[in-house]
């Protein structure tokens, strides 16, 4: 195979769009392996409001068929397939689809994460209808209503903390008697007037009318009780997994698995390969971030790939 890309990107979210935008338009004619299930955490997502440049904001889906289109005008290629193996032992690195080899001369790596859910159809019926996996993406939708935030964690104290902004009363379920979460962010929980926690607890069913949960059912995990409770929304809150197993053993991760790149920049830890987006940032997960990620993990590759030729041809 003489035809070695310039630059492979794996995934195509906010982060893996954005990299393809600005490598294309570097003239670096961009391969973008997007997967089977294209677009991300956005394509589960109803209304983006906090993304700028939508004063009115838009659907997810929507969102990410702009930034594809925008991709596609400068050039740049897809394949709707799932990568299967990678190897980066040595350049070129080899992409793998089944049995389809690609080689590139760098990689971009935007696989994203995933929310953890509780493994409810239900939940899932009613997932974006009340039920929310980020507080800071929907809780304006729940102004003035009951909501449930599920999860022991600092996240799930965080998530509280913001919903009470909007929401007349939060409850925290949590599996155990006592939380994971740091002890400050806890005791933030615990002040605030409108969190209460309900101990012991798990959901098992969200209720609705079709269109809209509106009651979940509780069990308490000591008596195996079970009631019902009316709420207008549940967030769970219990972690996000990276989209990285295809990389374990290969790349740099953290004990949760995400991809670790060096500070202040996109850099794994093997040279031309770069990371953006989700998949190695615990911390923020905003499609804002990650597209701002992806905008640098397209300047460190063009910048990367300059180098490289540079000292070839000194």
């Amino acid at each position: 195979m003489s035809n070695v890309e310039n630059v492979i990107i794996i995934g195509s979210g906010p982060a893996g769009l954005t990299a393809a935008i600005y490598a294309a338009r570097a003239n670096l004619k961009p391969l973008m392996i997007e997967g089977e299930e294209a677009g991300g955490q956005l394509m589960i997502t109803t209304d983006v409001e906090n993304f700028p440049g939508f004063e009115h904001g838009l659907p997810g889906p929507d969102l990410i068929a702009v930034m594809r289109n925008q991709a596609k005008r400068f050039e740049t290629r897809f394949i709707t397939k799932n990568v299967t193996k990678v190897d980066f032992k040595s350049r070129p690195f080899k992409v793998w689809i089944r049995d389809q080899e690609y080689q590139a001369k760098t990689v971009i790596i935007s696989t994203g994460a995933k929310a953890k859910l509780l493994g409810l159809p239900s939940e899932k019926q009613y997932m974006s209808r009340g039920v929310s996996a980020c507080a800071t993406c929907d809780g304006a939708f729940f102004r003035n209503v009951e909501v449930g935030v599920v999860g022991g964690g600092d996240t799930a104290m965080e998530e509280a903390n913001f919903l009470t902004r909007f929401a007349s009363k939060v409850y925290i379920f949590h599996r155990r008697d006592s939380f994971r979460a740091s002890k400050i962010m806890v005791e933030r929980a615990m002040k605030n007037p409108k969190i209460e926690v309900v101990w012991n607890s798990e959901i098992t069913e969200v209720l609705g009318d079709g269109k809209k949960m509106n009651e979940v059912i509780v069990n308490d995990t000591k008596t195996n009780e079970k009631r019902k409770m009316k709420l207008d929304g549940l967030f769970i809150a219990i972690g996000h997994k990276p989209n990285t197993d295809l990389f374990e053993g290969i790349l740099d991760m953290d004990e949760t698995g995400y991809l670790k790149t060096k500070p202040g920049s996109t850099y794994t830890n093997i040279e031309g390969v770069f990371a953006s987006g989700d998949v190695q940032d615990p911390v923020y997960r905003q499609a804002i971030t990650a597209a701002g990620s992806g905008c640098m993990a397209a300047i460190d590759a063009e910048r990367w790939l300059e180098a490289q030729e540079a000292a070839a041809h000194g």
